[in-house]
């Protein structure tokens, strides 16, 4: 006969599938969420009544099975797939997808949340952030862009803000040196008019007038029989050069004054000395002029003060290191308290030589540790030709920008083999002072061995010299940046340099199915997860992760729909219990009439 418990067991098959229902909805409303993962519902039956609990087999009866009458249904619970979503490329360099168990780490108004979901962008503050505004954690990077693993940190992206700039280290160089080229026999040689103590041309000059002295005049024969004075004693003179060239490259410019060491921390200026001797040795140090012995051997560059109140300068030997000098390079200006005025042109030069020798100059820039520019020349000159030995060379290393008067940064020597392969190179790092706040001084090796071309001595007609490669770069700015498998953001800057600038942390859960769903693709840490396993990308488990891309959702439509078949069938068997126990029961009212 009908009974009410056909009523509620009829009406927990709609209320199970009813729930099913609303779980199928719901992956399917989320079929384009990105890295959604589907859940599905399990059911168990309801508790039955026992109307027999059986007996077991004897002598005279085999046994009865228990007489038990189900309730119905319940949801047993839900069950999250975590199974990964296919993977679709966005080219966009903030987007991320993992390929693995892993989740990215956020933290979002002081709470630790995990997802899936890497459609992240950056903040004003250049922080790497979800779309509803969580911080995406990791690794930053120390000083020297290494990963400083520990503490998890908001990943920071720069783009735009951040410089770099490397020092240059080495300098490799390629080039044949001419071995059949014509030996040096002299540097450009030019003289100077003559000098003197007294106004009657009578006392030559010696150099070593202390010209800071009131009265101590330097004079010069005016071409008229007469002297005229040319540097005034006491009246602060300052000599610039200007315009000299050295192997058709403009020196600079360079100014001499003749002060006390008081005068010149009072104006301002940098002090050399007081004499004509100060001024010489000055003016060697600024042409680059060198007779330095090197293995032996020297280039002949110096300045000499002749007896007869002149003064001459030797050149470095070698065509390439041969100067170019004009009476109108050396001007003289007064500082201080004078009497006069001073000539337009108080050296009169002339050329008596010009540079010899088979050399070759070639320039480049390095850079120093902040970045800034700096300008070296190195000139080679054949020194030696030894019978069936090869021959021996040196270079010059120069640079204007020494923040030393002394343009000369470096001298050594190369020795080539009878078949032209270079056999030793000598004194091959050069220094060059640093005043701007680099490191200093800025050292950089020369390398004349760079793989297989390196420098050669053959016959040829003439020598070539070039930088094949260097290291270094000037200041760059942060422009893009990439994301590795491994999680290691890669920025990428406008000198062509890359540096490291962190690394997406990951975590793991032992039962990830045990985590706790709060809504935005955030997940917390459920009392059946675990404690979440902190790290990277390719280590415990997590997989890698792939940039520029986005996972998306798991939910198998074709799966979804049967399901939604099974559901709604179900639902209805449930009602038509329903319905059939409501005409019974209504047959059994119509038998008390």
């Amino acid at each position: 006969m009908p009974s009410t418990p056909a009523l509620y067991t009829g009406l927990s098959g709609l209320q199970s599938n009813q729930n099913r229902l609303n779980v199928i909805g719901n992956n399917i409303a989320n079929v384009n969420t990105t890295a959604f993962k589907s859940t599905r519902m399990l059911f168990e039956s309801m508790f039955s009544r026992t109307q027999s609990l059986g007996t077991g087999p004897s002598g005279r009866i085999g046994g009865i099975n228990p007489q038990q009458v189900g309730n119905g249904s319940t949801v047993a619970g839900t069950q999250r797939n975590f199974s990964n979503g296919a993977l679709t490329a966005t080219g966009i360099a903030t987007d991320m997808a993992i390929e693995g168990d892993g989740f990215f780490i956020t933290q979002l108004n002081g709470e630790r949340l995990f997802t899936r979901d890497g459609s992240f962008l950056t903040n004003e503050n250049n922080q790497l952030v979800t779309s509803s505004g969580a911080y995406v954690m990791g690794y930053g990077v120390d000083d020297n862009y290494r990963i400083e693993y520990g503490e998890l940190e908001p990943i920071v992206i720069p783009l735009g803000q951040m410089t770099v700039a490397e020092a240059t280290e080495n300098i490799y160089f390629t080039g044949n040196l001419n071995a059949s080229g014509e030996l040096p026999v002299t540097g450009s040689i030019h003289n100077s008019n003559q000098f003197f103590n007294e106004p009657t041309g009578n006392q030559a000059m010696n150099g070593l007038e202390d010209l800071t002295q009131v009265g101590t005049n330097l004079y010069m024969d005016d071409g008229s029989g007469g002297y005229e004075v040319a540097i005034e004693g006491g009246a602060m003179a300052t000599i610039t050069v200007d315009n000299v060239e050295k192997g058709g490259q403009d020196l600079g410019t360079f100014s001499f004054t003749f002060c006390t060491p008081e005068e010149a921390a009072a104006n301002d200026i940098e002090y050399f000395g007081s004499t004509m001797a100060d001024f010489a040795a000055a003016l060697d140090q600024f042409l680059g002029l060198d007779n330095s012995d090197v293995a032996g051997e020297s280039l002949g560059g110096n300045i000499l003060l002749n007896a007869n109140g002149s003064m001459i300068i030797f050149g470095n030997e070698g065509t390439a290191q041969g100067l170019s000098i004009s009476t109108s390079d050396f001007t003289v200006s007064y500082m201080g308290t004078t009497t006069g005025t001073p000539p337009v042109n108080p050296f009169v030069f002339t050329e008596s030589a010009q540079a010899t020798g088979e050399s070759v100059r070639t320039s480049f820039v390095a850079y120093d540790s902040l970045g800034t520019a700096v300008n070296i020349d190195v000139t080679m000159v054949l020194q030696q030709t030894i019978d069936g030995q090869g021959s021996v060379w040196e270079f010059v290393a120069e640079s204007s920008d020494n923040d030393a008067l002394d343009r000369v940064v470096g001298l050594g020597t190369l020795q080539f083999d009878n078949e032209g392969n270079l056999l030793e190179a000598s004194n091959t790092t050069i220094n060059i002072t640093r005043t701007n706040g680099a490191i200093n001084p800025m050292s950089l090796t020369l390398d004349f061995t760079y793989g297989s071309e390196g420098v050669t001595a053959f016959a040829d007609s003439a020598s070539t010299l070039s930088v094949a490669a260097q290291d270094g770069s000037g200041i760059g700015h942060l422009v893009s940046f990439s994301v590795g498998q491994d999680g290691l953001i890669t920025g990428a800057f406008t000198n062509g340099m890359t540096r490291t600038l962190g690394q997406v942390g990951l975590a793991r859960f032992n039962n990830p199915g045990g985590l706790e769903d709060t809504g935005s693709g955030y997940y917390r840490v459920g009392a059946n997860s675990g404690e979440p396993m902190y790290t990277t990308a390719n280590s415990l488990g997590t997989g890698r992760i792939i940039g520029g891309a986005l996972e998306l959702s798991n939910v198998d439509l074709s799966q979804e729909f049967i399901d939604m078949i099974l559901a709604s069938t179900g639902y209805s068997a449930s009602s038509r219990v329903i319905s059939t126990t409501d005409e019974l029961m209504d047959q059994l009212l119509l038998l008390g009439r």
